[in-house]
């Protein structure tokens, strides 16, 4: 079998796994505008291959205007947050659905791809697999709502997840003496490997002044002195667009934590296993820019730019342990006591998504590709930041240094954290 083919089939049972503890119901269901429904995920990573890589009639016309997320050149399409209202066609046909794209794919693969449509299967494998982090994301923003909270697996938690952890090994600062140096990626090849968005492209020159990164991420611990200190509570500590955030919707924690819940009157946090106390070793996750900027003036220090983040984590190698999807925990782990020291940078790959103070927007020399697949990134700089380095949510063979992901300032619902920068 072809190695596209056998990796066609892994990524495409992987999202079917992600949805196999879900009811009809619960994959049905939209909490909110900027989630979807577990369905339409589905759905909608099955349309991407039916329309750009098959390109034939459609097996089904309506799945066009349904399935579509935002691809203005292929047509028009049912409104983003409306997606829930989609009760037809029923699970069990969307499911019937990938099976028949499924079979169509593999047949295509076999008969031998080159080229342009080879570089199409493999972005349509990335793009599936940057929907297997939606699903968990958007199912624990659709359960954390529910009033039961109830927990996304069925099996019970492991102790070693269940318990709370102790705190975080000291925060160490590792500098770089700046200078000109290059990040992004000249582009993949023809046919689409090693792949790279083409937002990551092209490579190019900049230039940093001395600067250090912290050791680690931000802990839970951390962020509750900056509450208790009353950090939600100092407008000289937020931007403004935050600061009206917060008055327009006022919070003292961040997304999913619940105070004075506990058994013990602590604070918990809702997990896609269930509630838990929050551990103050854990990283903090689900803050909004905003939270992370904040929060990052009140220690004195300053949220990292892409470029020194990429800059610093291209000299770091991925490690087994790294918290990334395939771990099954789905939750921010703390590192281990010891696990700083001599230099190194930890917790860069996976845990959370670092927040930059980088606007998303394009490098110089960018162009995006021509026709609808064009609309993919490029249509999306202005108005969101850069997040870097994957989540434990984030496949770990999906996740670079170059990669570059964005979000709203106020987008809280992904897995969300900080890494603190400062100059030197």
């Amino acid at each position: 079998m072809d190695g596209l083919a056998r990796h066609y089939q892994e990524v495409r049972r992987q999202t079917d796994l992600l949805a196999e503890p879900l009811s009809a119901e619960d994959c049905q269901v939209q909490s909110m505008p900027d989630a979807s429904p577990t369905k339409w995920h589905l759905a909608h990573t099955t349309w991407f291959f039916e329309t750009f890589v098959l390109e034939g009639a459609p097996l089904e016309p309506s799945f066009d205007y349904l399935f579509n997320s935002y691809y203005e050149a292929v047509g028009p399409r049912h409104p983003r947050p409306a997606r829930g209202l989609l009760s037809r066609p029923s699970l069990d046909e969307v499911r019937r659905y990938r099976r028949r794209i499924d079979d169509r794919m593999l047949e295509r693969i076999e008969r031998g791809v080159a080229g342009d449509v080879r570089a199409r299967i493999v972005l349509g494998l990335n793009h599936e697999q940057q929907h297997q982090e939606l699903i968990l994301t958007d199912i624990k923003h659709l359960f954390g709502s529910n009033p039961n909270a109830p927990a996304y697996r069925r099996g019970p938690v492991p102790a070693a997840e269940r318990a709370p952890a102790a705190g975080a090994p000291a925060l160490e600062w590792i500098g770089h003496p700046g200078g000109v140096t290059e990040i992004g990626v000249a582009g993949p090849g023809a046919d689409g490997e090693p792949f790279a968005f083409d937002n990551e492209s092209p490579k190019h020159q900049v230039m940093l002044r001395p600067y250090a990164l912290a050791s680690r991420l931000v802990t839970c611990g951390e962020y509750r002195a900056f509450i208790g200190d009353g950090g939600y509570r100092r407008p000289e500590l937020w931007l403004s667009d935050g600061w009206a955030e917060l008055a327009h919707e006022p919070r003292e924690r961040p997304l999913y934590w619940r105070a004075g819940s506990g058994a013990d009157g602590g604070d918990t946090v809702f997990t896609l296993d269930g509630e838990r106390p929050v551990a103050d070793g854990e990283p903090v996750a689900h803050v909004s820019y905003y939270e992370a900027d904040a929060y990052a003036r009140w220690a004195g220090a300053r949220l990292p730019t892409e470029a020194e983040w990429e800059t610093a984590a291209a000299t770091v190698s991925a490690r087994a342990d790294d918290n990334l999807a395939d771990t099954q925990a789905f939750h921010p782990r703390p590192l281990p006591s010891g696990a700083t020291g001599g230099g190194a940078l930890r917790q860069i790959y996976g845990d959370v998504w670092e927040w930059t103070s980088s606007a998303y927007g394009p490098y110089p020399g960018y162009r995006p590709a021509p026709g609808a697949l064009g609309e993919y990134n490029g249509k999306f700089m202005c108005s969101q930041i850069v997040l870097r380095g994957g989540s434990c949510a984030t496949p770990r063979s999906h996740i670079r240094a170059s990669y570059r992901n964005f979000f709203p300032a106020g987008a809280r619902w992904q897995f969300s954290g900080i890494r603190l920068a400062r100059d030197t």
